[in-house]
């Protein structure tokens, strides 16, 4: 497959490689939400059109909010096929964030209304019977994956608005359930949540002496 060479670009190399390998459903696959203290972490599956093309796309984490925002509907109302999935803090805390990660890719992908044959994956692989390619920094080099990282990081951020409501005083609905200063001055304050993953250091260092108070009582 195409190789990085400075400066990455977001191209359609990768896909065009793994067409003219005789694949015809390239899904372009990423999580968003790893490093956050509260939360699913979500995933989404793309397999972009080649004849409607896209401009714009690029990893998520370097558009800003409104161009996220923009591009969402434009992916799901030209891709081929998409499809989006998470899994749960209790499932993080249960088998590790990196795992989780991974289940929801593959929930992301089983969900596609097109059956994929053939993965790129953003840094690592899903655990399914798929010929498929890990590749670093995919969703700055790779379209397709760059419009699952948009499409996933557009719908943990919704819901996470959605959370803020639920759970009102963190500032989920800015902070997005990372660790910034506002979400861990009231984390200190008001305690974890049933949503924050209890497994995570500032989480667990808070739970840590009500664990030791119980197991000595």
């Amino acid at each position: 497959m195409p190789a990085a060479t400075g400066k990455l670009r977001c191209t359609s190399a990768f896909e065009r490689q793994a067409r003219s390998a005789g694949f015809a459903a390239i899904a372009g696959v990423d999580e968003a939400g790893r490093g956050c203290l509260f939360g699913p972490v979500y995933a989404a599956a793309v397999i972009l059109d080649p004849d409607k093309p896209i401009q714009g796309l690029n990893d998520s984490k370097q558009l800003d909010e409104e161009t996220r925002e923009a591009l969402a509907p434009k992916i799901r109302d030209r891709a081929l096929a998409w499809a989006v999935a998470s899994a749960s803090a209790a499932e993080i805390d249960r088998i590790n964030i990196l795992q989780a990660s991974r289940l929801a890719m593959k929930r992301a992908v089983e969900s596609l209304p097109v059956t994929a044959d053939y993965l790129l994956v953003d840094a690592t692989t899903v655990d399914l019977p798929l010929p498929q390619e890990a590749l670093i920094k995919g969703d700055a080099r790779c379209r397709s994956i760059a419009a699952a990282s948009i499409l996933a990081k557009t719908a943990r951020d919704t819901q996470l608005k959605e959370l803020d409501v639920t759970y009102p005083g963190y500032g989920f609905a800015k902070n997005k359930g990372y660790g910034a200063p506002d979400h861990l001055a009231a984390l200190s304050k008001l305690g974890p949540t049933p949503e924050h993953r209890k497994t995570f250091a500032p989480v667990r260092n808070l739970l840590q002496p009500s664990l030791f108070k119980e197991a000595g009582r």
